[in-house]
């Protein structure tokens, strides 16, 4: 049995909601964190995509079929990006080692333009999840939230229905059983 590590949330860590978080934005979501300060906390949900395309949001946008991402109930209507381009995006923040967050969209936009993006390369979000100074530790202390390191696989997961569990199974035996909880206990 693997022993339990504790992390502190922070810059390119994850967060994973416990099985029995009922909250209509954050049931069985993992969240990528972008920022983590004295002045709050930013993340993007990262399984949670949306009917919508893309191009369906943002007008003046080279065709670019991907869906987007509900990224949080933050400012829905902002798109923010995830990305593997690095020093390409001038103005781009480096999360982890192969990860951004945002940058020059009109660069984004050239480069998607002379097909130098793939759709793996990016990932697109309506709004963020924020929380206010020290909102997420307490959250933490009543046991919201699991705190995990982040993988370049859970960020630009092709199959995010399956993410949530994906992750839990990652951090050891004692979570991997969370990853079979029933959405619904009482349909068990």
């Amino acid at each position: 049995m693997k022993k339990i590590i504790h992390l502190d949330p922070g810059v390119g860590r994850i967060l994973v909601s416990e099985p029995f978080l009922l909250d209509s934005y954050f049931k069985r979501s993992v969240i990528l964190l972008g920022e983590h300060s004295e002045e709050g906390t930013v993340g993007f949900i990262l399984n949670k995509p949306t009917d919508l395309n893309l191009n369906d949001a943002l007008e003046d946008f080279p065709p670019f079929e991907v869906p987007l991402y509900f990224g949080g109930p933050v400012q829905t209507d902002t798109i923010h990006f995830l990305h593997t381009l690095g020093d390409k995006l001038e103005g781009s923040k480096k999360i982890l080692p192969g990860i951004y967050w945002g940058g020059s969209l009109e660069m984004l936009k050239l480069l998607i333009d002379t097909n130098q993006v793939t759709k793996n390369d990016v990932r697109f979000f309506a709004g963020y999840s924020g929380w206010e100074p020290h909102q997420l530790e307490d959250e933490l202390k009543g046991r919201t939230w699991l705190i995990s390191n982040c993988k370049r696989d859970f960020a630009f997961s092709e199959h995010p229905e399956d993410l949530w569990g994906q992750v839990l199974r990652t951090m050891g035996s004692q979570y991997a059983i969370l990853a079979n909880f029933p959405e619904d206990p009482s349909l068990n």
